[in-house]
């Protein structure tokens, strides 16, 4: 995966859901936030420490789902399966304008569409 940060962002926005409310924010406020383990810890009066803890444990749990189902990576694979479904439609659509295959061209742009439809998703 490209950096830490986007691998955290990742498994928060497919797993975060699991997570118990304290361990939602203070990992919210951790990434997405950008404050340190000090400010998160004066804001709720805690230990740097005990944050750092939360965190953890929350990184823990979203790692383990993430190892057990596997949902990011096959989301990568498909992504990247669907980005080559949509160039292979749009070569289709090239040839069948060379063939004038009005039926093939239809073809061709149902199936683009609906990959570029599924990558929006």
């Amino acid at each position: 995966m490209k950096s830490q940060a986007y691998r955290m962002a990742m498994l928060y926005d497919f797993y975060g859901d699991v997570l118990t409310e304290r361990q939602k924010e203070f990992y919210d406020l951790y990434y997405n936030e950008d404050l340190s383990l000090g400010e998160i810890a004066e804001n709720y009066g805690i230990t740097r420490q005990g944050v750092r803890d939360v965190i953890v444990r929350a990184e823990a749990v979203l790692t383990e789902l993430e190892d057990k189902t596997g949902l990011i990576k096959r989301f990568h694979t498909m992504h990247g399966q669907l980005e080559q479904i949509a160039q292979d439609a749009q070569r289709i659509r090239q040839l069948a304008l060379q063939l004038d295959n009005s039926e093939l061209e239809r073809l061709s742009i149902q199936v683009s569409d609906t990959a570029q439809k599924l990558l929006e998703e």
